[in-house]
């Protein structure tokens, strides 16, 4: 099927994070293969895209098809441009940038969004890494309508993806991304035809996720639970990373387990009495070793 007649407005941005796979491309060469005309695709560099100088993969996307490119710091810096192109409708992926009304009101039918989670639950930046802290037993996407309030807008279709409590934030990320694009071009040509109504989110059952810092990597064992700890370390796997002092060395813990006995020097006690067992780490050198090859080299 083609939707030549539609044009789109793409803003997507991807995560410079190992391990996770693309959220924006594969939507982007979706609606590319499936005729839709992309009038243009607004990202942005962050700083450590610039710094290394590496293209964004949006941007490569965009360019194979000839369609031009926007990188403003902000999306109100090219309001004029985005005007001049008179899209139908916006389609906004792991975008990072906050976008006004003003620009929003350009769109005759609005601006469509793929967030990570089933809202009105974990709105704001890190619904995954929320969902795994909390221990939920699931969580998914939500194709919603983009308003000025953070992730408020109505909500056109919600897919769940049940959780085993094992994931990490890569597995759910990778999971979530292929969903959310499956979705959005399963029922992209009824938001355009108007068939499909989005449905306002219950605003008194919202919560909110918040921004993770580096001061969120150090673990504070004498006031966590040993679960809640693992649960932060598949959580914060990637970015803010999970932090421990052994022998005053700082290692990056990349996966542990909870027991009720401590075997070996590198099981923590936490506030509930119960052991962090660290099983994967990178060590103060860089390099990424099990247990007991860390604790072969550097506990003696």
């Amino acid at each position: 099927m083609t939707h030549t007649s539609t044009k789109i407005i793409f803003f997507g941005n991807e995560r410079l994070v190992s391990g996770l796979k693309k959220a924006s491309t594969p939507v982007l060469e979706g609606l590319i293969k499936h005729g839709y005309d992309i009038a243009a695709v607004i990202s942005h560099y962050s700083e450590s895209s610039s710094r290394n100088n590496r293209e964004l993969e949006v941007a490569r996307v965009a360019n194979q098809h000839a369609i031009p490119i926007l990188l403003p710091n902000k999306p109100a810096d090219v309001i004029d441009q985005i005007a001049s192109y008179s899209a139908d409708i916006g389609i906004l992926v792991a975008y990072g940038r906050i976008i006004p009304q003003r620009i929003i009101d350009l769109f005759p039918k609005g601006i469509i969004n793929i967030h990570p989670s089933l809202l009105p639950k974990y709105r704001g930046p890190t619904p995954i890494e929320s969902a795994i802290t909390a221990g939920d037993t699931e969580t998914g996407i939500s194709i919603m309508q983009l308003t000025a309030g953070m992730d408020s807008g109505p909500i056109y279709k919600q897919v769940k993806l049940p959780l085993t409590g094992k994931e990490t934030k890569f597995d759910i990320y990778n999971a979530l991304s292929k969903q959310g694009a499956e979705t959005l071009l399963s029922i992209l040509p009824s938001i355009i035809d108007g068939s499909l109504e989005p449905q306002p989110q219950n605003e008194r059952a919202a919560t909110y996720s918040h921004i993770l810092t580096k001061a969120d990597a150090f673990l504070e064992l004498d006031i966590l639970s040993a679960q809640r700890a693992e649960r932060l370390i598949r959580a914060h796997l990637g970015l803010p990373k999970s932090k421990l002092l052994f022998n005053n060395q700082q290692i990056i813990v990349t996966k542990a387990h909870v027991s009720s006995t401590k075997k070996t020097p590198l099981d923590y006690i936490c506030q509930d009495g119960a052991f962090l067992c660290i099983d994967e780490l990178v060590a103060p050198s860089g390099k990424t070793m099990n247990a007991e090859a860390f604790l072969h080299g550097y506990a003696a």
